[in-house]
């Protein structure tokens, strides 16, 4: 008892402990892998055609409709609710995926599934609310190796219970389910936040000074310490102003608007922010439909698969390429943008492979190479925005900048995907995703190459 509770006194290892335990068995998800051939295959016995033109894109669509009213929620009811709320959406989509049958089930389960990709802005944003700013690096990455170790474990299990085991995919849904479960019951032991990022009182505003980063750059907030040195920000709330008032309502506005002019002040960050839309969007359709790309050139109904190898293998060499990062000496400010198009250029080779190669194996390869320089890339930009931002600042950016990667999504989906329109076969999806980064690469190479040129003339005047 005395250590539990010496860890509940704690500033920030407990939060971070319950988050990261509750980020590994929510990303244990042993059925995701197979996803694809369960629908199309006995179990569901739904065609490739409705599952590749119409019940995935509904995903895509219904993400985009939650995705801004989850971050306002998430923020206004300080992030737990909203975490909660992730935990019963899973539980709800192995429920659906175990023992619904029929399309409309499967189109309600895209439904579920788009809303609960939604919240997942509150794990990512629950922390800034309960730790010390001194902590979030230590914290985030222990949060993100949780969801990578959570996602391994599951991706890893299934394809031994596939491979060895020979299970049904019908089980590796119900394992899901269960650990699932876990992750809801969890998801009760956080801490409650005791306030929010952009819903507090006026008083607490007019408090915070601001001090400039750089001469291009944006503002950060400095935060005054109370007698403790705890680091909290100093608010006196009016009594008379609850959660709903008008005035908390119009401070919050008024914040999100002052973030917003702060977060995109900045060239550079501006193209950061350019990069990780585009990039995300692109990275989203080729994780989305590569199981239909991988069952058209080895059908899982006639041959051994191993998605849960190669979405373990991607996680882990993903995870190095992305750790890497904090160990390259690199002025990130001058040569990043030129890393951005290098190694996007590198990830459009790896689309083109994927759809254009009859090796099952040239494939799992290509889809290795592209998962890990989009990890590597996200990982540098998130460091770049968030090193020049204050952490409200960040929350705003990120929910920003994933917003118009799926607002980006969307448009293609619709386009390229949806019956309604196009509604292309898989392998002309890929070479439209191939194309789509092409332009990626060109614009960053282009855009990189004049700004270490740059750099470099005034170095040596």
């Amino acid at each position: 008892m005395g250590s539990c509770a010496k860890l509940r006194s704690s500033s920030w290892v407990y939060p971070t402990a319950v988050l990261s335990l509750y980020g590994f068995f929510a990303n244990c998800k042993v059925a995701e892998p197979f996803l694809t051939p369960y629908l199309i295959g006995p179990n569901k016995n739904i065609s490739e055609a409705v599952v590749t033109n119409y019940l995935f894109p509904i995903w895509t669509y219904s993400y985009l409709a939650s995705l801004f009213p989850v971050f306002l929620l998430t923020d206004f009811l300080r992030h737990k609710p909203l975490i909660v709320v992730q935990g019963l959406f899973l539980v709800n989509n192995y429920v659906l995926l175990s023992f619904a049958q029929g399309l409309p089930a499967m189109t309600l389960l895209q439904v579920n599934y788009g809303v609960m990709t939604a919240t997942e802005v509150a794990y990512f944003s629950y922390i800034y609310s309960v730790i010390p700013v001194e902590n979030y690096q230590r914290a985030t990455g222990y949060l993100r190796s949780a969801m990578l170790a959570g996602y391994t474990f599951g991706a890893s299990l299934a394809q031994v219970l596939v491979s060895l085991a020979g299970i049904d995919y019908f089980y590796l849904n119900t394992i899901s389910l269960g650990l699932v479960s876990m992750a809801l019951l969890i998801s009760f032991w956080l801490p409650m936040p005791q306030r929010s990022l952009f819903f507090k009182a006026t008083e607490g505003v007019q408090s915070q000074h601001k001090r400039p980063l750089d001469v291009d750059g944006p503002e950060e907030p400095v935060v005054e310490k109370d007698e403790a040195g705890s680091g909290e920000e100093k608010m006196e709330h009016n009594s008379s102003a609850g959660w709903c008032s008008r005035e908390n309502v119009a401070t919050a506005g008024h914040l999100l608007w002052q973030n917003f002019r702060e977060s995109y002040s900045s060239r550079t960050l501006v193209c950061w922010s350019l990069w990780w839309a585009m990039a995300t969007a692109g990275y989203a359709q080729v994780f989305n439909y590569i199981q239909l790309m991988w069952n058209h050139i080895e059908p899982s109904a006639t041959s051994s698969i191993y998605n849960g190898g190669v979405e373990a293998t991607c996680s882990l060499v993903g995870a190095a390429a992305a750790f890497s990062v904090g160990y390259i000496k690199v002025t990130w400010a001058v040569w990043g943008e030129l890393a951005l198009g290098i190694f996007s250029a590198i990830a459009t080779g790896a689309v083109f492979l994927m759809a254009l190669t009859s090796s099952i194996w040239a494939c799992y390869a290509g889809y290795v190479i592209f998962k890990s320089c989009y990890m590597f890339l996200i990982t540098i930009t998130t460091f770049q925005i968030a090193s020049n931002l204050s952490r409200e600042c960040y929350a705003l950016t990120f929910g920003i900048n994933t917003f118009v990667a799926i607002s980006l999504q969307t448009i293609i989906t619709f386009i390229v995907v949806d019956e309604a329109v196009l509604g292309l076969d898989i392998v002309t999806q890929f070479l439209v995703y191939g194309s789509y980064y092409t332009i990626i690469s060109m614009l960053f190479l282009i855009r990189g190459t004049y700004t270490a040129c740059k750099s470099h003339a005034s170095l040596s005047q």
